[in-house]
């Protein structure tokens, strides 16, 4: 199962009404809580369940508290879950990307212009210099639901070192 939902809207704390906090914890935290809830009676012993997280749960970013909130919480739902689910054989594990090459980047900032400063300034803060793929996200994914047979609890950071370095 892998459990891919996400979206952020970019806010300070000031200007956060509570209808977008309650978006964002819907949106990325309670969803993903209760798919796992109702789909794991139907994985099989041996399956997994890969959640996706985000940077934003371990770096203190600005304009992101309800998302980063939301993310963590995640993250800790699956430390949970690994725990609960492992006497039936099932391993959960979570992605956590970071900048990322899709549609969906520009949409969460205000206007074009803030979108086009923001990521470039984003693109420059990544060690590597550049934005993932979905390619690549979708390799680690696939590691982790596939290959990683000795892997549960754990958040593999898909960020080009930007919350390691």
């Amino acid at each position: 199962l892998f459990v891919n939902a996400g979206f952020s809207m970019f806010a300070p704390l000031a200007n956060t009404t509570e209808a977008a906090f309650d978006e964002m914890f819907n949106l990325n935290a309670k969803g993903p809580f209760f798919a796992v809830q109702k789909l794991s009676p139907f994985i099989t012993r041996g399956g997994s369940v890969v959640l996706t997280t985000s940077t934003a749960n371990v770096k203190g970013m600005p304009m992101v508290a309800a998302y980063g909130g939301a993310k963590a919480a995640l993250r800790s739902f699956a430390r949970t879950f690994a725990a609960e689910l492992l006497p039936q054989g099932i391993r959960v594990n979570a992605v956590s990307p970071g900048p990322t090459e899709t549609p969906i980047i520009g949409k969460a900032f205000p206007d074009k212009a803030m979108a086009d400063h923001l990521t470039a300034e984003m693109r420059d803060a990544v060690p590597m210099k550049r934005f993932g793929t979905p390619e690549e996200l979708a390799k680690a994914v696939i590691f982790l639901a596939f290959d990683a047979t000795f892997t549960t609890g754990l958040e593999l950071p898909v960020d080009g070192g930007w919350s390691q370095l």
